[in-house]
């Protein structure tokens, strides 16, 4: 896929920016080009939904926007475990914070709109996100450091996505 960053060893995918609209789905591919996730969609009446699932078909994740809550908020259910993603309130660049219950939380943090950012835990990059990996236009690349939960950060990437363009 290209450029790699240094200490970011583990899988790169390319996702596909600005298709992620309600009733729309989109391949997420690896670095061989192999469809690998799909984002599928989901028109509901009250809130954005969009399911995460495995080349087969699988479901992996459910990403949900919360409509009526203080400030926009989209949650990641994934069996289990619950992942509650919002905006920042306070800071004049984009900023993401990530709470996992019972685990530790992430922030992303960067230029969101142009898709150059990066996902930490406690100080250290679990991911980046980058468009200049690619010539393709509407196309960006997540990197993550090895051992990290993949279904999980690809699903931060989609909601940071959908919250930065509404």
């Amino acid at each position: 896929m290209g450029l790699r960053r240094k200490g970011l060893d583990g899988p790169t995918f390319q996702m596909r920016e600005k298709l992620l609209a309600i009733g729309d789905d989109f391949w997420i591919e690896d670095d061989d080009g192999n469809r690998v996730f799909k984002v599928n969609g989901k028109a509901a009446r009250m809130r954005d939904t969009f399911i995460l699932e495995d080349a087969s078909g699988n479901e992996l994740s459910k990403i949900q926007e919360k409509k009526l809550s203080v400030r926009d908020k989209m949650t990641i259910e994934r069996g289990d475990t619950r992942a509650t993603v919002h905006k920042r309130l306070l800071g004049i660049r984009d900023h993401y914070v990530i709470e996992v219950d019972g685990g530790d939380d992430l922030k992303a943090h960067g230029n969101i709109v142009d898709h150059e950012y990066e996902i930490e835990r406690d100080g250290d990059t679990v991911a980046e996100v980058s468009k200049k990996w690619f010539r393709v236009r509407d196309s960006y690349g997540v990197q993550l450091a090895e051992g990290q939960d993949v279904a999980l950060i690809l699903a931060i990437t989609v909601c940071v996505d959908a919250m930065s363009r509404g």
